[in-house]
């Protein structure tokens, strides 16, 4: 699978996503600071699952009826990076 993980997801998250084979963009590695309208362009023009922790992008994908390609809100109670990959 083809995945976009944003900048509050951290780069364990995009680092365990490449270990099992799945392609992978890293808004920290490649486009630190990137504006939020600018990560759903490229997520949708290029296919992109977006990965994050950030409640304003499945707010504004839903509220303004957004064509998405899917999108994974990681709400955890322990937002450690190791809680973000615990298996």
């Amino acid at each position: 699978m083809r995945f976009i993980v944003d900048e509050c997801a951290e780069p364990v998250v995009a680092q365990w996503l490449r270990k099992h084979n799945h392609e992978v963009f890293s808004i920290f590695d490649a486009a630190r600071g990137m504006e939020h309208e600018k990560i759903i362009r490229k997520a949708n023009k290029d296919k992109w699952m977006l990965i994050t922790n950030d409640k304003d992008f499945g707010e504004r994908l839903f509220r303004d009826g957004k064509l998405h390609n899917g999108i994974i809100l990681l709400r955890l109670q322990d937002e450690r990076s190791s809680m973000k990959i615990h298996v």
